[in-house]
């Protein structure tokens, strides 16, 4: 009779072979190295403290991982494509939980992270070895609440209620509660006022909503300020007693930069601004005698008062910084004494 297939014992040789295969797999770690991370503080671990990585809610880091090909290649192909491995860092959780500075030890604290370890990856190192913490306690301060544009630059509101809300800040900081709209929410709230909820932009940008919502109502569409781009500003000069008629401007920036000013404002306030014999200041300190090396500082814009307290118009660009020196118009440079 022929010899009859024995499916039972090739059963267990293909399976024995795929053991030793997944074996083989899991025993040789493969080394994938120098790929971009980031750590991200947990910022409802305790509301009231301010936790950052130098003042950054964030820190980027590098590391090097290990483990089974299959899954170092499936890793690889991940990053590949930018998405960045991200690790939440929880002060309590790292017992920093107290106003002071640390130094988290980077390599035990990625190790410790539950995902890798369950997808078989390991941290074999890191750049940096370790991450200064800053924890600082908050304080519940009421701000005055603004409204600013998709630019971030401030919108006059005809009305907010209520004007203050409660925040939680650092006791040595001045800050505002902000209200960021868009230009659909500015002309909704021209009609009828809106609910949005405040926020506090910390030192290094880390945001913190606030508990509280404010009901906001935008001025009527006539008020509307109206984009303008001004090509003829001049620039004006302003000394003290000390230093009028005894000093000259040399002014160090390309003409084009200074003669341009972008504005929001009414027709009528356009046109008198236009009108000033100076739409730019800049302010000579008695201070700026000690060099004549190059010196900077931002100009300021000549508005005229009566249409500053309408809020009829604003400036809608950075600051203009001017570089200059000042130049002795008499031998020697005057003394701060003089």
């Amino acid at each position: 009779m022929p010899g009859r297939v024995k499916y039972g014992k090739i059963t267990i040789v293909v399976f024995l072979t795929a053991l030793i295969w997944i074996w083989a797999d899991l025993a040789l770690d493969e080394v994938l190295p120098d790929k971009h991370a980031t750590i991200v503080v947990d910022e409802s671990a305790n509301p009231r403290l301010w936790v950052s990585f130098n003042q950054a809610s964030s820190a980027d880091i590098q590391i090097t991982l290990s483990g089974p090909h299959t899954v170092i290649a499936k890793e690889n192909r991940r990053l590949r494509v930018g998405d960045i491995r991200k690790f939440i860092f929880d002060v309590v959780q790292e017992k920093m939980d107290k106003p002071d500075n640390y130094g988290l030890r980077l390599l035990p604290f990625l190790q410790k992270d539950t995902q890798l370890r369950q997808l078989g990856l390991k941290v074999k190192s890191c750049v940096p070895e370790v991450l200064d913490v800053n924890v600082v306690e908050l304080v519940k301060k009421s701000l005055t609440v603004q409204c600013i544009d998709e630019d971030e630059i401030p919108v006059p509101a005809e009305s907010i209620e209520p004007r203050k809300v409660d925040a939680f800040v650092p006791a040595d900081q001045t800050l505002t509660a902000k209200v960021q709209l868009t230009s659909s929410e500015i002309e909704q709230a021209r009609v009828s006022a809106i609910d949005k909820t405040p926020y506090v932009e910390l030192p290094g940008g880390s945001i913190r909503q606030c508990s509280t919502a404010v009901k906001i109502k935008m001025p009527p569409a006539e008020h509307v300020l109206t984009d303008y781009t001004i090509t003829t500003a001049t620039l004006g000069y302003c000394f003290s007693e000390n230093t009028q008629g005894k000093y000259e401007v040399e002014l160090l920036n390309p003409p084009a930069d200074m003669a341009t000013v972008r504005i929001k404002a009414t027709p009528t306030a356009k046109e008198v601004y236009e009108q000033q014999p100076f739409q730019m200041m800049l302010y000579i300190l008695d201070d700026d005698r000690r060099t004549t090396d190059e010196q900077r500082r931002a100009v300021v814009f000549n508005f005229p008062e009566e249409y500053v307290r309408k809020n009829a118009i604003r400036q809608n660009q950075e600051p203009v910084t001017a570089r200059f020196k000042l130049i002795p118009l008499t031998s020697g440079t005057p003394s701060l004494e003089e």
